[in-house]
């Protein structure tokens, strides 16, 4: 016999995919037989499976010890381990029981892209593993991991939940667009402050996945074709260059970049949409290799319990190392 406490990391799963979580060579059929016959059971009662978990819920297993390890899986924690040992410049901006926010250095994968990327999502898990705050047995249930993304060239905050229902919370936040999130770039050309200030651009974006680059246009092009907005702000003007700050109201990959472009003012250090000429001057001068792109506060609406303590919060980032040199 085997007893299983749901803690607040699992709670808000249904009873039957929590199952499939903690014994996941198991077929579908061995667990609804297991249920009918009462050989696993949910506070000490018979259940469907289709039951809402709620922290400290008991779900006994009546079943050998051999059993449970025959269909249990082992996790390998060493991609988490070595993700937290390798990836350098990654820090906690702000934390609770259920979420945790950090900032994402230039040149680091937000989730990996193939077998073997090491990324913000693992570095996540290893520091929550070094900090004892989960362990080998808590991620056969329960996987922290990332809830928005950033492009790999895109400094910055980006968030990641601790707990099944920090997860949902932080999915219902970004889908409903009710945490507002900004951008600071540093764009070539000089902007005039009073006419661009709170400018919003939209349109329809469409992504070329052979060449990772997007088109813009007024009307939908395709099928594929994705309807943004962008709203920036002139935040200080300069020789030849303009402090931007970027309301990003719908988030997609590219949009603030090719944005920017289409209007004139491309992002010093771009590469795939920006002023060739001008950003070899700048790598030159200023050692610029990378678009002069961060993802600088996030602000939060007001929440209800469990989520009291990031209510209303406004979530900021330093400012990095090449706008601290430039500005």
């Amino acid at each position: 016999m085997q007893e299983v406490k749901i803690s607040e990391k699992e709670e808000g799963q249904r009873l039957d995919k929590f199952l499939h979580k903690y014994l996941p060579l198991a077929p579908t059929s061995f667990f609804y037989k297991m249920l009918r016959k009462k050989n696993i059971t949910l506070n000490g009662k018979k259940a469907e499976g289709k039951e809402k978990l709620l922290a400290g819920d008991s779900i006994i297993f009546y079943l050998s010890d051999e059993t449970v390890l025959s269909f249990q899986q082992r996790i390998d924690l060493s991609e988490y381990h070595a993700a937290y040992d390798k990836l350098k410049g990654i820090f906690i901006v702000y934390e609770d029981e259920h979420m945790v926010i950090m900032n994402k250095p230039l040149g680091i994968l937000s989730q990996k892209a193939k077998e073997g990327d090491l990324s913000v999502n693992e570095w996540l898990i290893g520091y929550l593993l070094k900090e004892g705050k989960i362990d080998q047995k808590s991620l056969a249930t329960f996987k922290p991991s990332v809830c928005n993304r950033l492009d790999r060239n895109t400094m910055g905050l980006i968030t990641g939940a601790k707990t099944l229902a920090g997860s949902q919370e932080l999915s219902r936040l970004i889908c409903s667009r009710e945490v507002k999130k900004f951008y600071r770039l540093i764009v070539k050309g000089v902007m005039n402050s009073e006419k661009f200030n709170g400018e919003l651009l939209e349109g329809y974006l469409t992504k070329n996945t052979k060449t990772n680059k997007v088109t813009l246009s007024k009307e939908k092009l395709s099928d594929d074709s994705s309807y943004i907005q962008t709203r920036y702000y002139a935040v200080k003007c300069y020789e030849d260059k303009t402090l931007v700050e970027v309301e990003l109201i719908t988030g997609k990959s590219h949009q603030i970049r090719a944005h920017m472009a289409s209007i004139g003012y491309p992002i010093i250090g771009d590469y795939k949409y920006g002023d060739k000429n001008c950003n070899e001057r700048y790598k030159a001068k200023y050692h610029i290799n990378s678009q002069l792109l961060y993802a600088c506060r996030m602000e939060f609406p007001q929440l209800n319990a469990p989520f009291e303590d990031l209510s209303k919060k406004v979530v900021e980032a330093p400012l990095p190392k090449d706008f601290q040199k430039l500005l």
